[in-house]
């Protein structure tokens, strides 16, 4: 068993983002939420992730819902924000090693290792503080390269910012991850390009 949604809705104020989100997702397969801005892409996520209450409908993981495993369901779960969530003031592999994830280990040469393979070798020395956006969002997704054994990968617009050469290069990662039998949730206003992805429209089309 894997990811469930059933009969999600969620509010803001008076105005509904979204209403009756329901789909399943197993090993392997991957889901690109769609819609334009304002239509409550990042709050179905944070909810996906237990980090946001719908106002209806809930949340299972392996049969089991979200918010009464929480622990053990954050240990199988990856969620790249909006936001890269860094450090400035520290240097690009010191944000993974000291910033990783709950219950794994990341040594400095993991982290060089992650940053040179996503293209950042030269940068690893670098305080965050002093990279391009695209720079920030490559660490971020370096990120990626440490938590193969993650099930669940939730990522809010992971191509925003990138070249073409570092998209493509970010979309053989997650074709991977899913090719291995990974699942994976995410928005992004550009193609993915991840074959036999299911699509979640919220809102009116782009």
């Amino acid at each position: 068993m894997g990811l469930t949604c059933q009969q999600l809705t969620c509010r803001r104020g008076r105005s509904t983002l979204f209403a009756g989100v329901s789909f399943s997702l197993q090993a392997g397969e991957a889901l690109w939420v769609q819609g334009r801005n304002g239509s409550g892409k990042t709050t179905l996520l944070r909810s996906l992730c237990g980090l946001a209450l719908p106002d209806r409908g809930a949340v299972h993981w392996q049969g089991k819902p979200v918010l009464a495993a929480r622990a053990h369901y954050h240990s199988q779960l990856l969620h790249i924000g909006h936001a890269d969530g860094l450090k400035p003031d520290l240097l690009a592999w010191e944000n993974l090693a000291l910033g990783g994830l709950p219950g794994e280990r990341c040594s400095r040469e993991d982290a060089m290792r992650a940053l040179d393979e996503i293209g950042l070798r030269a940068e690893a020395q670098r305080p965050v503080r002093l990279l391009s956006q695209g720079q920030r969002k490559r660490v971020a997704l370096a990120r990626l390269l440490l938590s193969p054994a993650r099930p669940l990968w939730i990522l809010d617009e992971p191509l925003a910012a990138l070249d073409q050469d570092c998209t493509a290069q970010v979309g053989q990662i997650l074709q991977a991850h899913c090719a291995r039998g990974g699942m994976l949730v995410l928005t992004t206003h550009q193609d993915p390009n991840l074959a036999g992805a299911r699509r979640l429209q919220l809102g009116a089309p782009c």
